[in-house]
């Protein structure tokens, strides 16, 4: 794996050497309120802050009654060291006013923050890093004893370990709106606790990416098993005819695409999925089909195709509803059969049909990520066996295959669509994700090269961008030195995605156009915070580096196809 670029990485769960005593008293503010401007200036200063008036009421106002006055003061040189070290100062102190302010024992809190100055350090961190995560603590004061339990924060979180949490959850709850609260509660929770390890350093863009989809692909199979037991309820178990006439139980999957579906979502992805049944024909039945007739009400019967449509509906109400909880997710549908005007779930045979006689080629790139996350495996397995034959372009003995071609012009085709787009707006050189030498062009270029030459070399296929480097690097495809240059990118590129969206968890891909915006941004990335400007330069070093790399291979694949030393080689391994 590619190092990431060498630059000073702060520890932030280290309680830091308290440097206070060569500055002016910062607890002359508290015990001498009133001081005046001059030497009000003086002292918060010292510490990065720079909204004086506000920062001094904000401590005016965290001090409360006298006795936690007194013990705000205890505390208050290693808070505002610690403050200093993050990314906004000033959104830190505001922070901490409002969680004080929030409802908890003020007293207890500041007492534990005393005897636990590592806790400090982090409250301290999230505050100045992440309004996002600061609005969750907010929201949920007790949440800073939940993050203080051992391994919460120590040991990264695993899938198995969510489910399980969930499903205990859930054990005690009937309704399926309290239910579905329930989820998103958990997705705050656990959003706080990935955040917090990323800004800690505790985990790496990798384990950070695989989180996040391990997160959303539990909370969407449970949202979808709560939504599915509630309709069966009212309407019955979806059935159809096998081949032996036997009427057996209809599945259905969720199939992820995207990030999502190549196991590296953002912090604030939407999630890409489509949603697929075993057959639309078929109805459904009592849930005492076969049986007993069971107690309870009527249950109206429905065709499995308006089944299904309900479940998928009712199922993306659940995701992106806003309730008094939040919501889940934002969920897109768009890459569907037909996008946003097809059915929301088809059948395994409409989607072959669909396929083989309509499927276009952005289509086939989209479809190397897809992978079931929710409902039947078996179904789930099936679309991604079905698909297959679409996505990988055929053999053929003629190395400059025509088929190949048109797939290279096509990719090239809607990537200058993207950059006339983001070059309308300026954000050619600032956004990570669609600009010059960004995380696009590694996808694509890793994405054309996989469905050219995958059905003749199938090791080379795999679904995250990371991971398929590696392997078209041993396919030799790629040498080591594009290999290595492609991950470090990738990995920096994302990870300056992530701190972008960390923020105000919105879905931007662009670098703040404002000198101090762009210094906070370098110092969550971990620049060294002494000297914030060259900080900035360093920033934007590393990451021309990045993007010029990128951008060179990416245009010598696809500025000259027909000259490519690169495609030489993969249209050679499609003979």
């Amino acid at each position: 794996m590619a190092a990431r670029p060498k630059k000073p990485v702060p520890r932030y769960c280290a309680v830091p050497k308290l440097e206070w005593a060569a500055r002016p008293d910062p607890t002359l503010v508290l015990l001498a309120p009133g001081l005046d401007q001059t030497r009000l200036e003086t002292i918060l200063q010292s510490y990065g802050l720079h909204r004086i008036q506000d920062a001094d009421a904000n401590l005016q106002s965290m001090a409360g009654d006298l006795h936690q006055r007194r013990q705000l003061v205890d505390i208050l040189p290693a808070l505002l060291e610690a403050i200093e070290r993050t990314a906004d100062p000033d959104q830190a102190l505001n922070h901490w006013e409002r969680w004080l302010a929030s409802g908890v024992s003020r007293s207890a809190v500041l007492e534990y923050l005393r005897s636990a100055p590592r806790m400090l350090n982090l409250v301290s961190t999230i505050f100045g890093n992440s309004d996002s995560l600061a609005f969750t603590l907010v929201r949920d004061p007790l949440l800073l004893y939940w993050l203080a339990q051992q391994n919460v924060l120590s040991t990264a979180p695993t899938r198995a370990g969510m489910e399980r949490t969930i499903r205990q959850s859930l054990e005690t709850v009937t309704a399926t709106e309290l239910k579905l609260d329930a989820l998103r509660r958990f997705h705050r929770r656990e959003m706080l606790r990935i955040g917090v390890r990323d800004l800690l350093r505790l985990a790496d863009v990798v384990e950070t990416t695989a989180s996040l989809s391990d997160l959303a692909s539990v909370l969407i199979d449970a949202a979808y098993r709560i939504v599915d037991t509630d309709l069966r309820t009212r309407h019955g178990i979806p059935m159809h005819q096998n081949r032996q006439g036997r009427w057996v139980e209809t599945g259905f999957t969720v199939i992820a695409m995207g990030k999502l579906g190549g196991h590296e979502l953002n912090y604030s992805s939407d999630v890409d999925v489509l949603y697929v049944c075993e057959s639309n024909e078929g109805e459904t039945k009592p849930m005492s089909f076969g049986r007993t007739k069971a107690k309870g009400p009527a249950q109206r019967g429905l065709s499995n195709e308006e089944y299904f449509e309900i479940l998928a509906r009712e199922l993306t109400k659940a995701l992106t509803a806003q309730t008094h909880e939040g919501y889940v997710y934002r969920v897109d549908l768009r890459l569907r059969a037909e996008g946003s005007v097809g059915q929301l779930t088809r059948s395994l045979d409409d989607y072959a049909k669909y396929y083989r006689t309509r499927g276009q080629v952005w289509e086939r790139l989209a479809l190397l990520k897809a992978w079931p996350i929710a409902g039947s495996q078996e179904v789930g397995k099936s679309f991604i066996k079905l698909v297959r034959p679409f996505v990988l372009v055929p053999s053929s003995k003629d190395p400059d295959v025509k088929v190949g071609l048109t797939v290279v012009e096509e990719v090239r085709s809607v990537k200058e669509r993207i950059d006339a787009k983001i070059a309308e707006r300026g954000h050619e050189q600032r956004n990570v994700k669609l600009g010059v030498g960004g995380i696009r062009e590694i996808e694509f270029l890793v994405q054309t090269i996989q469905v050219l030459a995958g059905r003749r070399l199938p090791r080379i296929l795999g679904r995250g961008t990371l991971d398929s480097l590696v392997r078209l690097q041993k396919a030799c495809i790629l040498s080591k030195k594009q290999q290595t240059d492609l991950a470090s990118a990738y990995r920096f590129l994302r990870d300056v995605e992530h701190k972008l969206q960390m923020v105000h968890d919105l879905q931007t891909h662009a670098l703040p156009d404002q000198q101090k915006e762009l210094e906070r941004c370098a110092i969550r990335m971990g620049y060294d915070r002494a000297d914030r400007p060259m900080a900035v330069k360093q920033f934007q070093a590393d990451l021309a580096t990045h993007t010029t790399l990128v951008h060179h291979i990416f245009r010598s694949v696809f500025d000259t196809p027909n000259t490519s030393s690169l495609l030489k080689k993969t249209f050679q391994l499609m003979e």
